[in-house]
């Protein structure tokens, strides 16, 4: 039961705090498997966040499902779900009735202002990570031993194709990525 409600906690957190959309929920979820490895480990994260680009809903709404899920069945998954997003519900009911009165301030303009710049930082501070769980073999010893280099020339053809062929869908990188990880084992 404890940790049932350590899970809702966790993803009311989440929800109350990642403002800027599904992208900045990824440091709490990062931190979340750090300190909950029975809910999802890093590398689960990394696998659902490249599904979760591919599929439908925010990342932070799937990984409560899932880490819901694995902890209660149905029933946390449900309420991990909900857990995550009723502060944005709640939020946006009251903003939207403040907004209307305030929307000339100069202070409501200026934490707008302020709030741009810190979501794409939270985005970044999340990529480091990722790419280190996906690139870099955990705990090998000197660096020619770590870096996994089946990953990292699929992941320089990945990024040369998506910046030199600019027009080609994204679901064609993922696709490309996801036969190549079969076809060599990633």
């Amino acid at each position: 039961m404890l940790n049932f409600l350590l899970l809702l906690y966790e993803f009311f957190k989440t929800g109350l705090f990642a403002v800027g959309g599904g992208l900045a929920t990824i440091p709490f979820l990062q931190k979340m498997s750090e300190n909950h490895p029975e809910w999802f480990t890093t590398a689960e994260l990394a696998d659902m966040i490249a599904v979760a680009e591919s599929t439908p809903g925010p990342i932070g709404v799937n990984m409560a499902t899932f880490a819901g899920y694995r902890s209660a069945g149905i029933f946390g998954a449900v309420a991990a779900t909900l857990a995550l997003v009723l502060p944005s519900y709640i939020v946006i009911c009251l903003v939207s009735r403040i907004l209307t009165k305030f929307s000339e301030s100069k202070y409501v303009s200026g934490a707008f202002c302020g709030i741009r710049p810190a979501v794409p930082g939270l985005i970044c501070a999340a990529i480091i990570p990722l790419l280190c769980a996906a690139l870099f073999v955990p705990g090998a010893q000197g660096l020619v031993s770590a870096v996994r280099l089946d990953a990292v020339i699929l992941f320089v053809c990945v990024f040369a194709g998506a910046s030199i062929f600019k027009k080609v869908s994204p679901l064609a990188f993922i696709a490309l990525g996801a036969a190549a990880g079969i076809i060599f084992k990633m």
